[in-house]
């Protein structure tokens, strides 16, 4: 059996990290526990916090589930993955200012240019153009496991529009509001203050012709997206417009906003919906979605958009296999933060090793999210592994392969008590004037035991992330 890194418990002894948890958790009756977790889902369906699971049948919408067993990292520990997701966000905006400019890295033979430049993610409107500060990825969140004391990877990085961030601010205001004793008796840095480093953030971008306060929206595809309510819950911490497509129209070089008090320029959209359909003037025709003619403007000066179109190329999971390499390139500096060795099933040899070890691997599409389209070879039948393999075979350059990682485990509320449960973290950086995270991030946990994926729509769920104060 893997040996599994338990954050909790090391040589049967509690991790000092976790010593304020100790009694808290020992000392708390079953019937007490239950009763807890019941007022925990029942605010959650108050206040509307679901997740979207499509192709399923029946009703889509489900309650996110949130384990009351908070995770805990102590300053030391934050301060290294703080340091490294920061190298990581800068390092990726380089790349994405480079490939859309000279093409330097590509020039110097460290990333193949096929892999950039017929990527179906780079979008060549928007070559030659460079962003308000530098910045295309302006949310950028970056998954990372542990496997043991002092060993972490980046498992991916997602430089569009990575959700979550709501669930990681509501697992915090649910866990203060449980139990405040928790709080008072340890030292936690908060994490409030992510809505106003978001809207800070966004802001510190506003294009050149912006000559006053910046007007800041979001812009969301509408209350049928999966992440509507992040949407809505982030425009109402932030004191911003939430907008549909419907709501913005383009005349002459400016975005205005329809308001009861007539048009209103804006200066900064925060988008949540994909490049595809953000301008069906530029992109697709039968978009209705986005605003025709943004795309004339934000080239021009006249408007922001966050994230940038084009930022997409960043986290193809094949491109990332290269984030070492932009450290090197452009920072000058060793990669604080490691890559889970990756196969790129696209290279020949790859392929070779990857069809030979496939029921060890995990298999991603490159352009996959949310636990969908990827293989765990060890937790699957001989008969999906083959299955899988024709999916390969048909289109090699489509998938990555990784070794089957021993991810953490930290104490997770079960049916029959409190059992360790596998997971990961998303951290979500801030790009803009400056770089900025707050203290924690969101943390997945898979749910099921024996399970390594985490994600909500694979039933996985979410916990506190706790960062101790030194």
């Amino acid at each position: 059996m893997t040996p599994y890194f338990n954050e909790m418990f090391q040589n049967n002894a509690v991790r000092p990290p976790y010593a304020g948890l100790e009694g808290w958790s020992a000392d708390m009756p079953a019937d007490i526990r239950l009763a807890k977790q019941a007022e925990a889902e029942a605010l959650f369906r108050r206040i509307g916090i679901t997740f979207a699971v499509y192709g399923e049948g029946g009703d889509p919408d489900r309650l996110i589930p949130f384990d009351m067993f908070p995770r805990v990292f102590t300053a030391n520990e934050w301060a290294k993955l703080e340091r490294g997701i920061k190298q990581r966000a800068r390092a990726l905006n380089s790349f994405l200012v480079d490939v859309y400019g000279r093409g330097e890295i590509v020039r110097a033979g460290l990333i193949p240019a096929k892999l950039v430049y017929q990527n179906d993610a780079y979008e060549k409107s928007v070559c030659g153009f460079i962003p308000p500060k530098g910045v295309y990825s302006h949310i950028v969140g970056i998954d990372i496991v542990r496997t043991g004391p002092s060993d972490f990877y980046v498992l991916e990085d997602n430089c569009r529009t990575p959700s979550g961030v709501s669930y990681m601010l509501e697992s915090r205001e649910m866990m203060m509001r449980m139990f405040p004793d928790l709080f008072r008796e340890n030292r936690i840095e908060p994490i409030d203050s992510y809505p106003d480093k978001l809207r800070r953030t966004l802001a510190s971008v506003a294009p050149a012709k912006c000559d006053r306060e910046p007007t800041v929206v979001i812009l969301t595809p509408g209350h049928f997206n999966s992440a509507y309510y992040e949407h809505s819950f982030l425009a109402d911490l932030m004191g911003v417009e939430l907008v549909e497509g419907q709501d913005l129209f383009v005349d002459g070089a400016f975005v205005y906003m329809r308001t009861t008090e007539g048009p209103k320029r804006v200066d900064v959209i925060y988008r949540r919906l994909d490049d595809d359909y953000i301008d069906p003037l530029c992109f697709r025709p039968d978009s209705m979605l986005g605003v025709a003619g943004l795309m004339d403007v934000y080239r021009s000066g006249g408007v922001s958009i966050c994230s940038a179109p084009g930022a997409g190329v960043a986290d193809d999971k094949a491109v990332y296999t290269y984030v070492p390499e932009m450290i090197r390139f452009y920072l000058g500096e060793e990669p604080i933060l490691k890559n889970v060795p990756t196969w790129k099933c696209g290279d020949a040899s790859d392929l070779k090793y990857v069809s030979e070890n496939l029921a060890d691997l995990v298999v991603k599409e490159v352009h996959g999210s949310g636990g969908y389209g990827m293989l765990v070879g060890p937790k699957s039948t001989k008969q999906q592994v083959e299955d899988f393999r024709a999916l390969i075979m048909a289109d090699p350059n489509n998938y990555i392969a990784q070794p089957t990682l021993a991810l953490s485990t930290t104490p997770t509320f079960v049916e029959e008590g409190i059992a360790p449960r596998h997971v990961d973290l998303r951290p979500y950086c801030l790009v803009g004037e400056r770089i900025e995270l707050v203290p924690g991030g969101l943390t997945r946990v898979a749910l099921r035991e024996g399970s390594l994926v985490v994600n909500s729509s694979q039933g996985g769920g979410v916990k506190d992330t706790w960062v101790l104060a030194e």
